[in-house]
């Protein structure tokens, strides 16, 4: 898993008017979520950019006034108009203790449905995994080598070592439809994706698993 190393600096003071004047001076007030406290602290805006508009999952080093930790980015806030950064949750790593994160997903090989003439149709560009920091791969990669026209991998169908995978298990991954119902505006199967996407919704509405009192910054 790819690391990426932040400076930050602890907070004096919280609320909205602290968090205003964090924010006007271009930095962004965070929260590292851990087992026994929490810490309130502030990074620059620029450093967000790589953070979020990457296909890339890292492990974060922080540096919070010299002390040290390990953390993973569990949640961004952006502004609604702007669409700027306005808050940031981090969730503490801990040696011996597992975390969720959600990492990319990369195809390998060459489909013999592509080879055929069939479409690519590929559903989730990341897979919500949990386990030890380290066992966590960069990429969970899926092997479309064997997936002809009208077949599809779905969650269920996949294996990762000393990983758990948290997506519904009959959630499509990755499938190849035929040409012909691409050019007729055609979607397959139907009946799997409505089943699907409620199950997503579902998912979707769950709790975050570090249960602790966010900022209302």
């Amino acid at each position: 898993m790819k690391t990426l190393e932040i400076k930050g600096s602890l907070r004096e003071k919280t609320g909205k008017k602290a968090a205003r004047d964090i924010r006007n001076s271009e930095f962004v007030p965070c929260v590292m979520y851990g087992i026994d406290e929490n810490i309130h602290f502030y990074i620059h805006k620029n450093i967000f950019p790589r953070l979020v508009y990457t296909s890339d999952a890292y492990l974060i080093k922080l540096d919070i006034n010299g002390k040290q930790y390990d953390a993973i980015l569990q949640e961004v806030q952006y502004h609604p108009i702007t669409d700027s950064v306005q808050h940031a949750d981090f969730v503490r790593v801990l040696e011996g203790k597992k975390v969720t994160i959600k990492i990319p997903v990369r195809l390998t090989g060459t489909s013999v449905g592509l080879k055929s003439g069939g479409k690519l149709r590929q559903r989730r560009r990341y897979m919500k995994v949990r386990g030890q920091v380290k066992d966590l791969p960069e990429y969970c990669d899926i092997d479309i080598s064997n997936v002809d026209i009208g077949d599809f991998i779905k969650v269920g169908d996949l294996h990762y070592e000393n990983l758990e995978i948290l997506d519904p298990p009959r959630a499509m991954v990755v499938g190849v439809v035929s040409s012909r119902l691409v050019a007729k505006g055609l979607r397959e199967p139907v009946a799997e994706e409505v089943e699907e996407e409620k199950v997503e919704e579902e998912v979707e509405g769950e709790e975050p698993e570090v249960e602790e009192e966010k900022s209302n910054e």
